[in-house]
């Protein structure tokens, strides 16, 4: 297991294009689980998709929710949850501090979080090569895929209080 040397976290440069937004037909099937803690400390997990997740750079990132869900609920009162995904034959986990934005409109009708990476974490070891994690497939792909378009296009233009996360 790794984690970042001592100074900011960043994220790799793969993991940067990953979650970009700019191939979400690419990233068809990735589940990336957002982990939060209820008001009773008990964790709780949110599988999310490359449509909902925005990385703006090596540190900054920016998440689309539904309103109403626990989750959303979670986020908005810590201000803290961890991402955690497969890729490129590892497991990471990020924790993220983030908060809560202006709601992104309609159509995309979400709770947009715009957040910090705190800590990188980079699991692999020699014996054991991760080929996936969780993994979904799309019935209906162009319907899927437009809507992650207008998230992520949302997510782009989301501003957020001063003093707070890009």
């Amino acid at each position: 297991m790794s984690a970042e040397p001592a100074g900011e976290p960043r994220l790799s440069s793969g993991v940067v294009e990953l979650l970009d937004g700019h191939d979400l037909e690419g990233g068809v099937g990735l589940t990336i689980q957002l982990l939060t803690a209820d008001a009773s400390g008990w964790p709780r997990v949110a599988l999310l998709s490359v449509g909902e997740v925005l990385v703006l750079d090596d540190s900054v990132l920016r998440l689309a929710l539904w309103p109403g869900s626990r989750t959303t609920a979670n986020l908005t009162r810590t201000g803290r949850a961890t991402l955690a995904f497969v890729h490129d034959h590892a497991s990471y986990s990020l924790q993220l501090e983030a908060q809560r934005a202006a709601d992104l409109a309609e159509p995309v009708g979400r709770a947009a979080f715009c957040g910090r990476v705190a800590a990188v974490h980079r699991d692999e070891v020699p014996y054991a090569v991760l080929q996936t994690g969780i993994t979904f497939d799309l019935p209906d792909p162009a319907a899927v895929l437009e809507r992650w378009r207008a998230t992520i296009d949302a997510l782009r233009g989301v501003t957020t209080a001063p003093g707070g996360p890009t």
